[in-house]
């Protein structure tokens, strides 16, 4: 079980990865529905993973990994991104992200990657 924290500005997306998580045992330590909010939560959320949105209101996720991974170096982040902008993605992994999710969501495919994200 991983203590995840959720970053996506859209409720519908964050209620769908609620669920997914949940089923899969999961705990959700925080939510965040901008990037400067996910900054801000993050240290005393401390989680396993952050599922991390690419494209949010007041930080974009490249931003939110940039300050995330400055301030705390073994941060765990998969992307969540409808997008297939593989430069973008390529520079948040880059800077410390893991991996990355495409919407809409694989149900397993989730599961899978917080496993090996989090071993």
């Amino acid at each position: 079980m991983a203590r995840v924290m959720i970053a996506d500005d859209s409720d519908a997306i964050r209620m769908v990865l609620q669920d997914i998580l949940s089923i899969g045992g999961h705990e959700i330590v925080a939510e965040a529905q901008n990037g400067a909010e996910a900054v801000e939560k993050y240290p005393q959320a401390n989680p396993d993973v952050l599922l991390l949105d690419l494209a949010m209101p007041k930080k974009d996720g490249l931003t939110v990994v940039k300050e995330v991974m400055a301030n705390h170096p073994n941060a765990k982040i998969i992307l969540i991104t409808a997008s297939d902008n593989q430069n973008v993605i390529n520079d948040c992994i880059k800077h410390g992200a893991k991996s990355f999710i495409s919407k809409p969501f694989d149900f397993d495919h989730v599961l899978k990657l917080i496993a090996e994200v989090t071993a």
